[in-house]
């Protein structure tokens, strides 16, 4: 189990890793929200490894044949290993490449708050919410990597569940 899940793990965070490296960097040039769903849809295509990951465990290692907590399993720990590849891949990109990625979102949601008639308070207390999450950010490793964390995480699990489903295979016994 340990190689299917390492190849595909590694494969998907690759995946992951190489969208965050090309779209990112483009954010400032296009909507927030299409940002994201650029962003997710990335996340969506390289976690579709897990379906193929929980397939080759099965014909492989299950003999054609898999429990749905077995492939649910396999499908968490690609997910874990995408996962902590797309954390790595933010940290170089942020502190190399973008350290100024903070005060540039922040501009955005701001210019988005005004945009959208906020009032001048809640702009404030918008700008004061970003400035405390960007100092708890940068100087708090275990809350860097978990908000990083928690981004692709969900969406695999999802996948895993769905695949899980949908690959589950009770073995076939002849009878005489």
């Amino acid at each position: 189990m340990k190689r299917i899940v390492l190849i595909f793990g590694l494969i998907s965070g690759a995946l992951m890793a190489l969208f965050m490296f090309v779209t990112l960097p483009l954010m400032h040039k296009i909507d927030l929200d299409k940002g994201a769903i650029v962003g997710y849809t990335g996340m969506v295509l390289a976690f579709m490894l897990i379906f193929f990951g929980i397939r080759s465990y099965r014909e492989n290692v299950g003999g054609g044949a898999i429990t749905f907590g077995r492939a649910l399993a396999v499908g968490i720990l690609i997910a874990v290993i995408s996962s902590i590849c797309y954390v790595i891949a933010w940290e170089i990109l942020y502190h190399f490449f973008m350290p100024d990625f903070f005060e540039k979102y922040a501009a955005l949601v701001i210019e988005k708050a005004r945009a959208s008639g906020a009032s001048a308070q809640t702009i404030q207390a918008k700008q004061q919410e970003l400035q405390q999450f960007q100092q708890m950010y940068d100087h708090n490793p275990v809350i860097n990597f978990a908000f990083t964390f928690i981004e692709p995480f969900p969406v695999g699990l999802i996948i895993a569940v769905i695949s899980a489903v949908i690959l589950r295979k009770k073995k076939v016994t002849l009878q005489a």
